[in-house]
């Protein structure tokens, strides 16, 4: 029995709603042709995420298997015949909101960056070629920017052909947004990280502040941070504030139905960046996140936001 586009939309819907946390509430202020294509999307980049993260498998498996399932939702955006309703939602997202398949495909490269060690990343011959390192690392800033990209901005750029826009300044600015995003995530998770041996904090910025790797992966909970461990993540903070001036600059770009959605995005993010920040960089001793009831009530006024504009429509 076939999958209707309608019945497949309303599956990637039950994914989002389950799966999305964040990024849900922002979705639900946005008109149903446009939730529905996010919630696509989502539900496509989640299945990514999940075989890029089966630790039952070898980082080598679990490449062969996103290559796969990637082969097989290329056939189905060609109009091959598929029963996944995420491809059939997805494909007929697409087509509404002109989102190019190289944007889908930078997606999934993005959920597949953290399978390569930092000796893959400075290697064409692969993890075979040499040992990995210990730790899974980043040099710069620069080579930080280009993972926060493809697993952040990318997801950006695909949201504002959704979104809709005109003006060619947008893309730029919801590139930006994205580091934003993940640059927030990073600090927020920056113990769970080390415990798997992962540091995304720059090498060159640890070294500025005289703090080796092997401290990071050594704070436990409840531990005091020493002064340059609190001056290195307050510098990373900074950074984050730095493009978070990028959305403010983005929101009257895109159509002004998507932009309460926009709005209720950024300010949870920024929301969460400033918890960190008033806990004085205290990720260590619990994970800071922003509250269910918090998110509600910006989810309200992000709704609000969503009635005045229908509301203008009619005037």
């Amino acid at each position: 029995m076939s999958v209707s586009v309608e019945e497949a939309y309303a599956v990637c819907r039950q994914i989002a709603r389950r799966e999305a946390k964040n990024f849900y509430y922002a979705f639900v202020a946005l008109p149903k042709p446009k939730r529905d294509a996010i919630c696509a999307v989502y539900a496509f980049m989640r299945h990514a995420d999940d075989l890029s993260d089966d630790e039952n498998k070898s980082r080598p498996e679990r490449r062969t298997d996103l290559d796969v399932w990637l082969a097989a939702w290329h056939a189905a955006a060609q109009g091959g015949a598929t029963e996944d309703p995420v491809f059939i939602a997805l494909r007929d997202a697409q087509s509404r909101f002109h989102i190019t398949t190289d944007l889908l495909d930078q997606l999934v490269r993005g959920t597949a960056m953290d399978l390569h060690t930092s000796q893959d990343r400075l290697s064409p011959e692969g993890e075979d070629a040499v040992p990995p390192l210990r730790l899974d690392t980043y040099a710069t800033f620069d080579d930080l920017y280009r993972y926060c990209y493809y697993v952040a901005s990318v997801v950006g750029l695909v949201c504002i052909r959704i979104f809709e826009y005109s003006d060619a300044r947008a893309e730029k600015l919801a590139e930006e947004t994205g580091i934003a995003f993940q640059l927030t995530n990073i600090l927020r998770d920056v113990r769970e990280d080390a415990e798997r041996d992962r540091i995304y904090l720059p090498l060159e910025d640890l070294e500025r502040y005289g703090v080796p790797a092997s401290e990071i992966r050594e704070l436990k909970g409840g531990r005091n941070l020493t002064l340059n461990q609190r001056e290195l993540l307050e510098f990373e903070a900074n950074r984050a504030e730095h493009y978070y001036k990028s959305s403010e600059e983005l929101l009257p770009l895109i159509a002004a139905d998507s932009r309460p959605a926009l709005w209720v995005l950024v300010s949870i993010y920024h929301r969460l960046l400033q918890r960190i920040e008033r806990r004085d960089f205290d990720v260590f001793s619990e994970r800071v996140s922003v509250s269910t009831l918090t998110k509600l009530a910006i989810l309200a006024r992000g709704l609000m936001r969503m009635v005045a504009y229908r509301l203008r429509g009619r005037g």
